[in-house]
């Protein structure tokens, strides 16, 4: 035993000293219990000397005795740290912390060494573990609480009783069913409504020992505000080492803030699905209204400028001073807003100092309210508007000013008469949900314009009005698509042909947008081309598909060349960039750009569908109203449907050859005659693909309608066969069949003699005579002896003459030559070369068409029809 003057070292179980400072009290303890050491600093704690101590036991120092657990703990970890209740030498307790920690003595023997340390603050590390669990459980921003099996509190910590409401030495020992349900009759708002299920819960994982995680609402600790805090509680059973259930522990953490951002996150994802649904300016307006309300606001307006209705370009930037809106839409909690100082569709001013106004200036959202200057003096100039205000308690308003790509479009108004008035959170989710809208409003006015851009281009380059021809009624229809670029390539004709025939054609270019469009007109311009030529429908649409080849590969080579400039020009602005960051860098600054790596110039699929495979379909027919021959050829697409007097309807086989683009594959032709008043309805696919079981509704409806008036068949097809809006382009078009009467056809055989071409005169000028032509008989005779002549010269037998009357008057000159006549420019003293060029100075029109025997020469002179 060391001398009472001396401080003893203690030594760690691990051989290391442990430091021990001059003014600490240190005392030792041997294995028997017994004081073994006392050192000054003991003596001044307690005023023992060290005979009065040493060899005595220790436990006569204590007040009182320690805990079983904590000499457990203590023997377990040979170390110990905490407070302890010792007893001074003239009787008074005293609190002190003490350090303990076992070593050997130099016999062998354990001993214990304890350490007082007089700082006045206390060391980390002082107390021992029970009494950190103890603060931690009390002192936790968390809720928690500890139950029994049997549903009875066995502890609940600080965060938990001030959430309830409760004390916890009220609580402890009471059943939670009890609690809950005291605290609820006495109307406690701080006792959770969900309660009950916290109940349920709490039993359930008593009863199965799973581990359960659930989000529950609780009122706010500001009484009164309505405003409530989200907690994610956890509840576990409690178990000992077997297993065995002893109790369940929650836990509550607050998740407010947490659950708001999802909250908003929510709604931005259904902002992003809902909002821009259609390309609509005013239905994407109504969807963002409808879309805020109620969720943040209780009432909302959308205004926009006139430009924007209409598909024209705002100004760019904010816009300054007193500017003028049109309402687009508007929505609140109460049905039939009546809150809306503005109706739907009416201009309303706002003034420069308006808060409207004041966004739309600054280009940012506007926060304000009652008792904001610019606000009260807004509602005030406006008498509508102020009584709204007055009658439905609005006091929270927030400006958020539409716009997209740097233009302003409008501007979107939030109003609350609910108790919280908007908090800068609202603003920010208010900003992202017109923003996500901005975008969608300027896309539906882009699309509005380049609709109308395109639909006025088809219009044009459809036809304005039928030409006059004898051959066939017409009536026909043309719808947009209401979907995508909602215009495409769909197109119908019809053109006159000599020999009184008519050409009827239904086409469709594959694709959408202007390109579609574009392709369109040029096919239908060369189909008009190559039916001046008159050839026949199969050789017609062989010529048609090499065009339509070469203006794929034309379409594909600029599309090439216009990627290879993009790149090249993004090729030199990321050098131009790299060299200005250079600079940057030399000059001690970088500056970058969000998204200055994205130079590469994206395509649209439709862009290069329509560039690299453009195709059409096509289908040309030929009706001859002397013969009533119809001659059909198909380039894919729909078969058309022949309707007879008799109201029989019958869908033609007309040979489905590949698609105009495809190339190296032949076109095959259908040749029928048609009764007088028979119907033949030529449509693109966008009319049968609508619906389901459109071609044989199609069908029905035709059958119904044989001899009625055509403009009433087209509408009535039309209303039975689509939606209210086509996704599809559709084009229709339906001929009812004519038949030239006998009497105005006179037809004549040659002989291959000079000596026929007086006879030619002589019986053209007695059927003129007939007719009622004299005055055109001079003329006619003329052109018959120059096309007789020309034949029997040139051309091989048999030849024949033909004259039609009807609008025009129709000289027809047949032979058996394949040779194209040409006229020329004959020189001074030339006999002949001269017949060519005057029939076409005697005539309206004059040309020649192949047959399978040969050709025909003819001319026309247009009269007055009999």
């Amino acid at each position: 035993m060391r001398s009472s003057g001396d401080t003893p070292r203690p030594v760690g179980g691990d051989g290391e000293r442990n430091p021990v400072r001059a003014p600490d009290a240190v005392a030792a303890v041997d294995a028997h219990g017994l004081v073994t050491a006392w050192n000054p600093g003991a003596r001044q704690l307690l005023g023992y000397t060290p005979s009065e101590v040493l060899g005595r036991p220790a436990s006569l120092l204590l007040a009182a005795d320690p805990t079983p657990a904590a000499l457990r703990r203590a023997i377990a970890s040979q170390s110990w740290s905490g407070r302890v209740a010792l007893r001074h030498h003239d009787g008074h307790p005293l609190e002190a912390d003490l350090r303990a920690w076992s070593a050997p003595a130099t016999n062998g023997q354990p001993q214990w060494f304890l350490v007082h340390s007089p700082a006045p603050s206390r060391a980390v590390g002082a107390y021992d573990d029970a009494q950190l669990l103890e603060w931690a459980f009390a002192r936790s921003p968390l809720t928690m609480a500890v139950y029994g099996v049997d549903g009875r509190i066995l502890r609940m910590n600080a965060a938990t009783c001030r959430l309830l409401g409760f004390d916890e030495q009220q609580v402890l020992g009471r059943a939670v069913e009890d609690l809950y349900g005291d605290a609820r009759e006495e109307g406690a708002p701080s006792v959770p409504a969900s309660a009950q299920r916290l109940i349920e819960t709490m039993r359930s994982v008593a009863r199965t020992g799973q581990e359960v995680r659930y989000e529950v609402a609780a009122p706010a600790a500001e009484a009164g505000t309505g405003k409530v805090t989200w907690w994610a509680v956890t509840m576990s059973p409690v178990t000992d080492p077997d297993g065995r259930i002893h109790g369940v522990f929650t836990a509550g953490c607050d998740i407010t803030g947490q659950y708001e951002a999802r909250q908003r996150l929510t709604v931005l994802n259904e902002v992003n699905a809902r909002i821009g649904a259609t390309l609509d300016v005013s239905r994407t307006a109504d969807e963002l209204a409808d879309m805020a309300v109620p969720r943040l606001a209780d009432f909302v307006s959308v205004d926009l400028l006139d430009s924007v209705l209409h598909g024209g370009d705002p100004f760019p930037g904010p816009v300054v001073g007193t500017i003028t809106l049109r309402r687009v839409a508007h929505r609140s909690a109460t049905e039939g807003t009546p809150e809306s100082a503005v109706r739907l569709g009416a201009v309303d001013i706002y003034p420069d100092y308006s808060p409207p106004a004041r966004s739309l200036a600054s280009g940012r959202p506007v926060l304000s309210g009652k008792g904001d200057d610019d606000f009260d003096r807004w509602t005030r100039s406006h008498p509508d508007r102020a009584a709204r205000v007055r009658d439905y308690g609005f006091h929270s308003v927030m400006s958020i000013p539409v716009r997209a790509r740097g233009t302003t479009l409008g501007v979107a108004v939030f109003a609350r008469r609910r108790p919280e008035p908007f908090a800068p959170d609202d603003l920010l989710l208010a900003g992202e949900m017109v923003a996500r809208a901005a975008v969608c409003v300027d896309n539906a006015r882009r699309y509005t314009r380049e609709r109308a851009t395109a639909l006025s281009l088809q219009r044009s380059l459809l036809p304005r009005q039928l030409p006059q021809q004898p051959a066939v009624e017409v009536a026909t229809r043309y719808l947009p698509g209401s979907t995508q670029a909602g215009f495409g390539g769909d197109w119908f004709d019809v053109i006159p042909l000599s020999g009184a025939r008519v050409a009827l054609v239904v086409g469709d270019v594959v694709g959408h947008g202007l390109q579609a469009t574009a392709a369109m007109g040029r096919l239908r311009i060369a189909v008009r081309t190559l039916a001046d030529v008159d050839l026949a429908p199969d050789e017609l649409l062989t010529q048609l598909d090499d065009l339509v080849i070469r203006l794929a590969a034309e379409s594909s080579s600029a599309a090439g060349d216009s990627r290879e400039e993009s790149r090249e020009r993004s090729r030199e602005r990321s050098w131009d960039e790299s060299r200005d960051e250079s600079r940057d860098e030399e000059g001690g600054q970088v500056e970058t750009t969000e998204g200055a790596e994205s130079t590469e110039v994206l395509e649209t699929p439709e862009a290069e569908e329509t560039a690299g495979d453009m195709a059409a379909t096509c289908l040309y027919a030929v009706y001859d109203p002397v013969t009533r021959h119809c001659t059909i050829a198909r380039a894919g697409g729909p078969v058309p449907a022949l309707v007879r007097r008799d109201g029989t309807v019958r869908l033609l086989d007309v040979p489905a050859g590949p698609r105009l683009g495809v190339g190296g594959l032949p076109f095959e032709v259908t040749e029928l005659e048609l009764p007088e008043g028979s119907l033949l309805a030529l449509f693109t696919d966008g009319l049968i693909n609508a619906r389901p079981g459109n071609l044989d509704t199609l069908c029905r409806v035709l059958s119904h309608h044989p001899g009625r008036d055509l403009e009433d068949t087209c509408d009535t097809v039309l209303e039975r066969l689509l939606p209210g809006l086509p996704t599809d382009d559709v084009a229709l078009l339906i001929a009812r069949t004519r038949a030239l009467d006998v009497d105005r056809i006179a037809t004549w055989d040659l002989d291959k003699e000079p000596s026929v071409v007086a006879d030619a005169r002589k019986v053209t000028s007695d059927q003129l005579a007939r007719w009622g032509l004299d005055d055109l008989t001079f003329t006619t005779e003329l052109v018959v002896s120059e096309l007789v002549t020309n034949a029997i010269r040139h051309a091989a037998a048999p030849i024949r003459l033909r004259l039609i009357q009807d609008q025009c008057l129709i000289c027809e000159v047949a032979d058996g030559s394949n040779a194209a006549p040409h006229p020329r420019r004959a020189r001074t003293f030339d006999e002949g070369g001269r017949g060519l060029l005057l029939v076409g100075q005697l005539t309206d029109r004059w040309g020649t068409r192949q047959t399978p025997t040969g050709k025909i020469v003819w001319a026309e002179q247009c009269v007055s029809p009999v």
